[in-house]
């Protein structure tokens, strides 16, 4: 069976992820204590104790890169892993590279933490916010924000599924718009609890700072191709990587576009490694003759060595 394995973004997050998992397997706290290491953090204990740190962006990127690349070590210690491709939805994405031997697990925790501070730092507390909207088409969206955008800034930014499109701006603009999504037919025009709004042109100066400390990084042709979010594409040289990761902060995640990609490269089931059920959940919606299923405790561990083994 070919398969692909995915790695959930920002959002995804839980009080007490990867408890049951860490029970049985000391690679888990082992990679945290990694992680915590390297940007000086106890990630562990706010995974498990502290879920208004864990919500802090600075706080939630690094942990959830950890948590998605233990568990990759987790089934990789159970089942020799042989995936067609990887990708990772938004944060998701570092996880990849770092699985597909790309970039250094401690270079990419410090990288994507310095991500979320300056995402942190590029729109004041309260100026931005993002929306999901349900029920209208892709082409909808986009030019219903065009329209909006004459008041302020508001873009689609996540295509994460059919009916399913994440937009994201200047908080006054982005409620403005979820009113005309709604007028429109959307079935749903819900803002979400997010204070930073990511993958927007508001994005822009952070990401040329970005691309600073992107460039300090080594990274290398790993040794599983990732699709990244931008284009749905893989890279084919080291500057192309950094590139990507550098526009992702501010352009669009091609999640669909990413999924169907998967399909036509004759990918047959998705894995999901990390907290949550997110991205299963949208391949399914995306396109019904991929199978999926996530790892995300010990039971659901064994299910998925047993499909792929």
């Amino acid at each position: 069976m070919k398969y692909a394995i995915v790695y959930p973004g920002q959002g995804s997050q839980s009080l007490g992820m990867l408890s049951d998992l860490s029970t049985n397997f000391s690679i888990v706290r082992d990679t945290f204590s990694e992680a915590s290491d390297a940007i000086d953090i106890d990630l562990w204990k706010i995974t498990q104790e502290d879920e208004n740190s864990l919500n802090q962006t600075e706080n939630t990127q690094p942990a959830m890169l950890a948590a998605g690349y233990a568990t990759y070590k987790v089934l990789s210690s159970e089942v020799d892993l042989s995936p067609e491709c990887m990708a990772g939805h938004s944060l998701g994405e570092y996880t990849a590279l770092v699985a597909a031997g790309s970039l250094s697990f401690y270079d990419a925790t410090r990288l994507v933490r310095k991500r979320a501070q300056l995402m942190q730092s590029a729109v004041p507390s309260g100026v931005g916010a993002m929306a999901a909207i349900l029920g209208l088409d892709d082409e909808q969206v986009i030019e219903i924000c065009n329209k909006c955008n004459s008041s302020g800034v508001v873009e689609a930014v996540n295509f994460n599924s059919p009916g399913q499109v994440v937009i994201a701006g200047e908080k006054e603009t982005v409620n403005n718009a979820c009113e005309a999504m709604k007028n429109a037919g959307a079935r749903r025009a819900l803002v979400l609890p997010v204070s930073v709004p990511s993958h927007c042109s508001l994005m822009t100066d952070a990401a040329q700072e970005f691309a600073e400390s992107v460039d300090m990084v080594n990274f290398i042709i790993g040794n599983v191709d990732v699709l990244h979010n931008v284009d749905a594409s893989i890279a084919e040289d080291i500057n192309e990587i950094k590139s990507k990761l550098v526009e992702q902060l501010h352009k669009p995640v091609l999640w669909t576009a990413s999924v169907q990609k998967m399909q036509r490269l004759g990918i047959e089931k998705i894995i999901e490694l990390g907290p949550g059920k997110v991205l299963a959940g949208l391949t399914r919606r995306i396109d019904r003759s991929l199978s999926s299923s996530a790892v995300i405790d010990t039971a659901t561990l064994h299910s998925t060595i047993e499909e792929i083994a």
